[in-house]
């Protein structure tokens, strides 16, 4: 005879297994939901746009005319031939060093301790995918893969080898002339946050939107995400001429979304010691980063620095204008920021329908002959002004992006695999 004690613990134990093996489909639904409902916002950021004269006119390097690198034509009124900033080989020119952003390439990685990741920690294959890209579609001078560790405590050895990485040995092997690995050091273990306490998870995300900032301010030129794939030369936007005193530019960021939310950090292009730059930087100075929205300083803040200066400057364009005092005291100079229209880095965006639809499988043979005659024409992107892709990983890794080895993105046709395919190399 079964007690009524032992019936209950096995009804809650059946209960304990069903929530085990229907916990994923429970949380994906959940996240369906969340994401998908009409008061989450993603409606507003897929909402169709039209780009502007002014963020044509910043992608093409202030002209507004002339074609992309290796596509077939510009937008508009744009022709066949190639942009004023290229050579007949598809590669930059030199335009003059007093003018020209460098073009040099930053990603940054945060390691985990080396001691408990022996791995020198999770560099995988797509964050070697992304650099490869990088390497062969803007054919920087070098390519800077800046890193540090971030544990508790921080490794004794700050020199630790991240070659100890298949990946990252890989590139130093087969690009030892550009490939290059810049150590910086950890964060104290105890550093005291606002208020005199520790920092925090949150304070210590921020690292990398303080320390790309850092480096640009230094060096100058391209930073990108672990997760952005450029798929044509950036040499555009690194002779930006039409905004600044001397003609030209300081600074260069992509909106996200159709409704133009933010100016999004995973891709900044910049002059060394940019002004829009250093005023971006100085806002991290005593401040409770735990107070604020975690996109706050990354996305939202960038546009509101640039209306700002467009504000205090002459009016005609964000960030455009006659160096004059803003309202916290400091000079907004002429040529502060360009935008950039949402398709030149972010879009399609990260909300659920546009992930999807970027890693759905093609149905059909001549849906697949579609995608890839366009990419073809478009010098290797989905879309005439898109010169790279964010890849969103913190939304697509689970659903998308953590089952994709190189056998996947042979062989699965989806819109993002046909993009990335071409910097495969055969011994992948």
């Amino acid at each position: 005879m079964v007690t009524k004690p032992t019936r209950r613990l096995l009804t809650v134990t059946t209960g304990l297994v069903l929530i085990y093996l229907l916990f994923p489909n429970l949380y994906y639904y959940g996240d369906y939901i969340r994401q998908t409902n009409p008061f989450s916002g993603q409606r507003s950021i897929e909402q169709a746009f039209t780009p502007t004269d002014s963020e044509l006119a910043c992608l093409r390097g202030g002209g507004g005319h002339g074609s992309f690198p290796g596509s077939g034509s510009g937008s508009g009124s744009g022709s066949e031939s190639n942009s004023n900033n290229e050579n007949g080989d598809g590669h930059p020119s030199h335009p003059s060093p007093e003018t020209s952003i460098p073009n040099i390439v930053h990603f940054i990685y945060v390691f985990a301790n080396p001691h408990t990741h022996p791995s020198a920690g999770h560099f995988d294959f797509l964050s070697y995918l992304a650099l490869h890209a990088a390497l062969v579609s803007l054919q920087p001078t070098v390519l800077n893969l800046h890193y540090t560790y971030l544990s508790s405590p921080p490794s004794p050895d700050p020199g630790a080898d991240p070659l100890s990485n298949p990946w990252i040995r890989r590139l130093a092997q087969k690009w030892p002339d550009k490939f290059k690995l810049v150590h910086h050091p950890p964060p104290p273990a105890a550093e005291e946050g606002a208020g005199g306490s520790k920092t925090s998870n949150t304070q210590y995300a921020h690292l990398s939107d303080t320390l790309r900032l850092q480096i640009l301010l230094e060096q100058g030129g391209v930073y990108l995400d672990m997760d952005v794939f450029a798929f044509r030369s950036f040499s555009s936007l690194l002779s930006p001429a039409g905004g600044g005193g001397d003609g030209h530019w300081d600074t260069m960021l992509g909106y996200e979304g159709g409704s133009r939310w933010g100016l999004c950090n995973a891709v900044i292009v910049a002059r060394p010691n940019a002004t829009f730059i250093r005023r971006w930087l100085d806002t991290y100075e005593n401040v409770d980063l735990e107070k604020e929205a975690w996109n706050y300083r990354s996305v939202l803040l960038p546009k509101e620095l640039a209306e700002e200066a467009n504000v205090y400057g002459s009016g005609d364009g964000v960030g455009k204008g006659e160096a004059r005092g803003g309202k916290d005291g400091k000079d907004y100079a002429k040529g502060d920021v360009c935008a950039l229209p949402p398709d030149a880095f972010f879009w399609p965006t990260w909300t659920w329908r546009h992930v999807e639809w970027m890693h759905t499988p093609l149905k059909t043979k001549e849906e697949k002959e579609y995608w890839e005659g366009r990419i073809a024409r478009t010098g290797g992107a989905l879309y005439e002004n898109q010169m790279a892709y964010h890849a969103w990983r913190q939304m697509a890794w689970d659903r998308y992006l953590k089952w994709l080895t190189p056998e996947v993105i042979r062989k699965k046709d989806t819109r993002f695999n046909l993009l990335v395919r071409k910097f495969l190399e055969d011994d992948l």
